[in-house]
């Protein structure tokens, strides 16, 4: 659950829209079911009243006979009215009588609900026992004459609470008129039509959201897929500054910042082929003068030192260019590359094997990754007398791995050895040890692509990882072991196959 809220800003938009409503329904109902439940019993007891003094009028002047049969006419659901001979003394006894009136059906009376919905008959008072025993202790009282308004003496009693009250009005001395009001309890203000009302609105509030926040966050992905492509060394047209002030602010941003990085590298890379022009020609004068030494010893070390000092002048050229080159970013067969990679260091009579694996595309600079792979195989080679290559999948990388039978990098030297010019081996022979310049590139074109270099050493010798991000990987058709990668080379931007080459040696199946 933690996961999907922190991953989706739609989520978080909906889960907080959704809060919002459900409280401000909440407070809303809180605030005014009690207003509008004392307003309604208010109109209800206030209508009844009103009914009380127009039948009291009425038992007045119809004869006896047709008395029962006005109030009946005259009764509600919520109200009971019948005539008795003498005035009702008891408050307990008064409101039995009540409830069983109220378990009288009514005459005229039709019940839309019970017809229309459940069909069962609705009790009024569903206990009358227990409405007929509540209020127990309070007898009769008189109600203020500006209420009742009319000059025939009357007296009430509350039961159930204050839900129900009844009326005993002296009409004359053998005729009383007894009135009795009871508001059944409802189910409240969580009906199942406030509850559809609810569902609706957070519904159609759900819906709404996930339109704004896919207009928001889509900028967003879009930075984002463009930021991990730059980090990757592609070249990118610049973002779409359109939208609200902040996405807009953001897209200008990261243009600015993606220009500067390319100007960085532009200019970096002019002042270093402008500092290997200007070393040209003092290295070429130190070559002229070293002709004339006529020590042979000291003239052979003098040149020695040239030949080094110019490799390295132009090493560090071609390290510059090689970071700042805008190679087109383009899907490759990575199986391919890595084991044409392999034959060619094998060609050359080098211990080099690939164990094959399945066919898988990948996007990337496939001239960066060549130089990379090949400098990893070649470091193999000569620190640890073959190199056997594999690609590894794992849940958030594809490793190109490349194992030797050496001593390994101690540990305290396995970051320093990534450092321009720096070589474990120290005779600075550049036969034996190059110039030191294989893992930086190496370290850089992995960068470029979004991965790393590490170096795992085992009793057995020591392994390469090449890590690159699985996000680059383009999904493909599975296609059987067994290809031939020399019949791939063209398609990934290698030389076309020698018809004179010897066949290509087996490999082991991965």
């Amino acid at each position: 659950m933690n996961h999907l809220w922190n991953r989706s800003l739609a989520t978080q938009l909906i889960a907080f829209t959704l809060a919002a409503l459900i409280i401000s329904q909440a407070l809303t109902f809180l605030i005014s079911w009690k207003e509008h439940s004392e307003a309604l019993d208010a109109a209800a007891k206030s209508e009844f009243l009103s009914r009380a003094r127009t039948l009291t009028r009425l038992v007045e002047t119809v004869p006896p006979e047709y008395q029962k049969q006005a109030l009946l006419a005259s009764e509600t659901r919520d109200s009971r009215f019948w005539v008795t001979d003498r005035e009702a003394e008891d408050p307990a006894a008064w409101r039995l009588t009540a409830a069983a009136e109220f378990s009288r059906p009514l005459e005229n009376f039709v019940d839309l609900v019970r017809i229309f919905q459940d069909g069962s008959a609705r009790t009024q008072i569903p206990d009358a026992k227990r409405v007929a025993a509540s209020n127990g202790g309070e007898g009769w009282r008189v109600p203020m004459q500006s209420l009742w308004a009319l000059p025939q003496p009357i007296k009430y009693v509350y039961f159930d609470g204050s839900r129900g009250y009844g009326l005993v009005i002296k009409v004359d001395d053998r005729t009383w008129l007894n009135a009795a009001f009871y508001m059944r309890q409802t189910g409240g203000w969580w009906t199942s039509t406030s509850l559809a009302s609810l569902s609706l609105t957070a519904l159609i509030l759900a819906l709404l959201g996930v339109f704004f926040a896919s207009r928001i966050s889509r900028p967003l992905r879009h930075l984002a897929t463009s930021a991990e492509a730059l980090g990757r060394g592609e070249n990118l047209p610049p973002l779409s500054e359109e939208g609200p002030e902040e996405v807009r602010r953001t897209a200008e941003a990261f243009n600015k910042m993606q220009g500067r990085l390319h100007r960085f590298l532009e200019d970096r890379t002019k002042m270093l082929a402008a500092i290997g022009h200007d070393l040209r020609t003092p290295l070429t004068t130190l070559r002229l003068r070293t002709e004339f030494v006529q020590d042979q010893e000291i003239q052979r070390k003098m040149l020695s030192t040239i030949d080094e000092l110019q490799g390295m002048t132009e090493a560090a050229i071609s390290f510059a260019r090689g970071e700042s080159t805008e190679e087109e970013t383009r899907d490759i067969d990575l199986e391919a590359l890595v084991g044409s990679i392999c034959d060619d260091q094998s060609d050359l009579g080098k211990p080099v094997s690939f164990v094959e694996g399945v066919k898988m595309t990948y996007r990337c600079r496939p001239d960066g990754l060549r130089r990379a792979v090949r400098n990893l195989v070649e470091n193999a080679v000569r620190y640890g007398g073959e190199a056997r290559v594999f690609i590894r999948h794992t849940a958030a990388t594809i490793d190109i791995v490349v194992e030797d039978r050496g001593p390994g990098i101690p540990d305290l030297m396995k970051e320093k050895v990534f450092t321009p010019f720096f070589r474990l081996e120290a005779s600075r022979n550049r036969d034996t040890g190059g110039i030191g310049l294989g893992l930086s590139i190496a370290r850089a074109a992995a960068r470029q692509h979004g991965g790393d270099i590490s170096f795992l050493t085992g009793d057995g010798g020591m392994q390469a990882v090449l890590s690159l991000p699985r996000d680059g990987r383009v999904e493909t058709p599975a296609v059987p072991k067994g290809h031939d990668w020399k019949s791939l080379r063209g398609s990934i931007g290698l030389r076309a196959p020698n018809l004179a080459e010897k066949p290509t040696k087996p490999r082991t199946q991965h």
